[in-house]
């Protein structure tokens, strides 16, 4: 039986994106720990129940960002998670994405569906024009997402941004609302 399709803020055919909550701590680390080796070394979410909180808490409280949860309809289980940090508002009304799937749903194109909910929710409740996603060069599964999204790689910045360990190039990926793929 489908999951309760009421509690998502928007929803596809598999899936559902919700806000994060306190209360989804113990299955997003455990998600976490199962999906180490996907991540690494692009991603490094919260493991543990007390870096889960500080991070949920920021997702929550912070009204700079905005934490979704893609969810899969069949059991409501979570699939991944986006993020928008940095929101800016006034006269640039913009946005970073930051995702990651689990390893459980990786492969399965349910975070192109939830990617493409948050973006259209960006674009639409939250009135924000344009997103942009940084991704280091060699993660092949980001840029295809990205890409199947509808972002054009739009620049290059060398050691933009400390990640595990060391200044990483990225790759500038952007859509605004006139270019957002219907559908």
């Amino acid at each position: 039986m489908p999951y309760d399709t009421c509690r998502y803020l928007a929803a596809g055919p598999r899936v559902g994106i919700r806000h994060f909550t306190l209360g989804d701590g113990a299955e997003f680390t455990a998600r976490t720990r199962q999906s180490k080796d996907l991540h690494h070394p692009w991603l490094f979410p919260p493991d543990s129940a007390e870096a889960y909180a500080q991070y949920a808490g920021r997702l929550i409280e912070d009204p700079s960002k905005a934490g979704f949860l893609v969810c899969d309809l069949g059991d409501g289980g979570i699939a991944g998670f986006i993020n928008i940090n940095n929101i800016v508002e006034g006269g640039f009304l913009s946005g970073a994405l930051g995702y990651g799937a689990f390893a459980h749903a990786a492969g399965r194109g349910l975070m192109r569906e939830g990617l493409g909910l948050v973006v259209r929710y960006a674009f639409g409740p939250m009135r924000l024009h344009r997103l942009e996603i940084n991704v280091q060069p060699g993660n092949a599964a980001s840029i295809a997402l990205a890409r199947a999204c509808g972002f054009r790689l739009e620049g290059f910045s060398p050691r933009m941004l400390h990640v595990d360990g060391a200044w990483r190039d990225h790759q500038r990926w952007a859509i605004t609302a006139e270019t957002v793929p219907s559908g």
